[in-house]
């Protein structure tokens, strides 16, 4: 699965794992703190974007879907095509309700909120 501007190398996870993410404004918006994995199709799911919160306390995840992701190697993070707004009514989820169902109720809500092509199809 290709981003916006073509990446297509691989990357390792923990790589990824801890990395900014900023949205359209070039605002920092929160970092990656995890990347689900569909075990049955071999793609990926979703990234986890912790936004918000202090030591892990009132801090709300997202399930940002992986084609939206795109590096951008000045900001040394990724760049979101989405608006404030737009991150700020997504879909908020705990870590358990993330990986809860498989991760599909996630899955779906959040390509469905950003209108995102889904892989799956």
């Amino acid at each position: 699965m290709t981003t916006q501007t073509g990446h297509t190398e691989a990357i390792a996870a923990s790589r990824v794992i801890g990395t900014s993410v900023y949205n359209t404004e070039g605002t920092h918006i929160g970092d990656i703190e995890d990347v689900m994995l569909d075990k049955l199709s071999n793609g990926i799911m979703f990234a986890v974007i912790g936004f918000g919160g202090f030591l892990g306390i009132g801090e709300k995840y997202h399930a940002i879907p992986w084609a939206s992701l795109d590096y951008d190697e000045n900001k040394g993070g990724y760049v979101v095509p989405f608006t404030k707004e737009q991150l700020k009514t997504a879909p908020a989820y705990s870590i358990n309700e993330l990986t809860g169902a498989d991760g599909e109720a996630a899955r779906d809500a959040s390509y469905n909120y950003y209108k995102v092509e889904p892989y799956w199809h």
